[in-house]
């Protein structure tokens, strides 16, 4: 049974930092593509990262490009996503994803397995 098993949230303030991780396991790790995702309140679920399964391909969100960071560390079956310069607007439930073989670029991608999510406020 895969599990994507999120972690890192929590309530900060304005301008700080955060790091998510997602520990995955039940499934060959580095033959999936990793993503995150996060839904707001009232929002609809947005694409943020993702990394190709060896890591040597990464794609971002313009909303977010340039402030957060995807990476992975397929030893340890494990993707993270470094979050700065943090504002209100990044508030919502934060969710890892995976993808069999193919690249995770977008919320039209087929996503095989959902992590349950980790929330992330962020205050004024």
């Amino acid at each position: 049974q895969v599990h994507l098993v999120e972690s890192g949230g929590g309530s900060v303030q304005a301008g700080d930092s955060l790091r998510l991780s997602c520990a995955a396991s039940g499934l060959t790790f580095d033959y999936h593509s990793m993503g995150w995702f996060r839904q707001g309140p009232g929002k609809e679920r947005e694409f943020l990262s993702g990394i190709s399964r060896n890591g040597g391909t990464t794609y971002y969100a313009e909303s977010v490009r340039g402030r957060f960071a995807i990476s992975r560390d397929n030893a340890k079956n494990t993707v993270y996503l470094q979050m700065n310069n943090l504002n209100p607007g990044d508030t919502a439930v934060y969710y890892c994803a995976a993808r069999t073989r193919f690249d995770i670029r977008s919320l039209r991608d087929e996503i095989d397995y959902w992590g349950q999510g980790t929330q992330v406020t962020v205050s004024s």
